[in-house]
Order: structure tokens, then sequence, then C-alpha cells
């Protein structure tokens, strides 16, 4: 363990036995963890018994908080950034902070683990040498469009983020503007009800008008079309 030192955590996405030996360590020994929510985090370090200091440091406060830890972070301390699930900086705060400690010539440090967009991909059936993170997709509908087609003919698998009542209308959106494609569709992943369907978009539009979505998912899917990973 390194004085000075900010680690990236990365936190379970459901099954809170995915955090790594690695991350426990470190969550035990730095001197202060800044985590996206307290309250999700210490469900997380009380099963883990660990009992480290917690700051707050979520989108709406992450650039205000920012300079107070880098100061911390000069004078020695060792501080852990972790997110609600996954690694921070994916769709999670830790986009301003991570650089701003890179600017201030401090050692940044990745603990690796679980990343919801790596664990779809991998059980897609697309192809996974070469893909793209969009991150959550627009909330506008004119916002929404415009990055699909941007998207219109890329050849690497597409990854994306999405909420259950936004769901519907993206998987519309994406058949408007890119067709029937290839898609996975994976939700709750590493939880008591994942589920990970295979298909085209339309498998997934029908199957989700009929039984509502709920949980958080993940998209997959290849805008140049190609052949759809088989049916679960």
């Amino acid at each position: 363990m390194m004085a000075g030192t900010l680690y990236v955590v990365a936190t379970p996405i459901g099954n809170l036995g995915d955090l790594t030996i690695r991350a426990v360590e470190v969550l035990r020994s730095v001197d202060l963890i800044a985590a996206e929510d307290t309250r999700r985090t210490r469900i997380l370090l009380q099963r883990h018994g660990i009992t480290t200091p917690m700051v707050g440091v979520y989108d709406a406060v992450e650039r205000r908080r920012t300079p107070e830890l880098i100061r911390r972070l000069n004078t020695g301390q060792r501080i852990a950034l972790v997110s609600d699930a996954g690694t921070p900086g994916i769709a999670d705060p830790g986009g301003y902070l991570i650089p701003q400690a890179i600017t201030a010539g401090i050692p940044v440090v990745p603990i690796s683990g679980p990343c919801a967009a790596i664990a779809a991909l991998v059980a897609s059936g697309l192809p996974m040498d070469r893909f793209v993170f969009e991150g959550y997709l627009p909330v506008k509908p004119g916002k929404l469009r415009r990055r699909l087609e941007a998207l219109r003919g890329e050849e690497r698998t597409v990854i994306g983020y999405e909420t259950p009542h936004r769901l519907g209308r993206s998987l519309q959106a994406i058949h408007d503007v890119l067709g029937d494609v290839p898609m996975a569709v994976a939700r709750e992943l590493t939880k008591a009800f994942e589920e990970i369907r295979r298909g085209r978009v339309s498998d997934h539009a029908r199957h989700f008008h009929e039984h509502p979505p709920r949980g958080e998912f993940v998209l997959v899917f290849c805008p140049a079309g190609g052949r759809p990973p088989r049916l679960a």
C-alpha cells in the first residue's frame, strides 16, 4: 500500500460475494473510502467486516469534494474510490476525480473486478473481439435518434445501459434507426433474478411488452447486422 494513492476499486454489481480478496484488503487498509452512496457501500463493508471511514462522492458533489480529496492525498493519505456497483468512472462517479488526481501527480491504482458491460458482453453470444461502450442511452428522443444514427454501419459490438422505464422506447428507436439487428438483453446480472435474453430487437420488444421490465438493463447489439445469437 503506497502513501498518497487513489485506489479505484470495483465492487459487486449484485452478488456481494463478488468482491475480490485484493479489494477487501485495500478497503480495510486505506484511510478513507470515497463512496457514491455511503448507505449502499456500508452494507458491503459490513458483509466483509470493514470499518474504514467513508465520505459521499456522488455525481452532484464530485467536483465540489475533489479539491479536499486531492489535499488529503497530497498529505499522504490513501483513498479508495467506489461506486454503488461495478467499476468507478464507468457510467458512475470518478470521471472528474481520477483525471484531477493524475494531473496532481498522485498515483492512481485500479483494483479490477466486476463490470456489468463486460459481464453482459461475454454472455451475449455476440462478437467480443471488438466492442464500443455507449453508457446510458440519451433520454431525449431527438438525441437518442442522433446517437443511434451515428452508430449506423458500426462493425463493432455496441454495449449500452438502460433503465426499465425507458427500455421499450429505446428498443423501438434502435429498431427504427438500425433495423431488426442482433441483440442480447441482460438484466439484474449476478442477482437472484438474473436474465439474459438473446435474439433480435423485435424479439425483446415483444417480450418486454408482455412482461413489464424490472431491474437494471445492459443492451448488447450489432448495428451492422449479422447472425443473431441463439435465443436463451
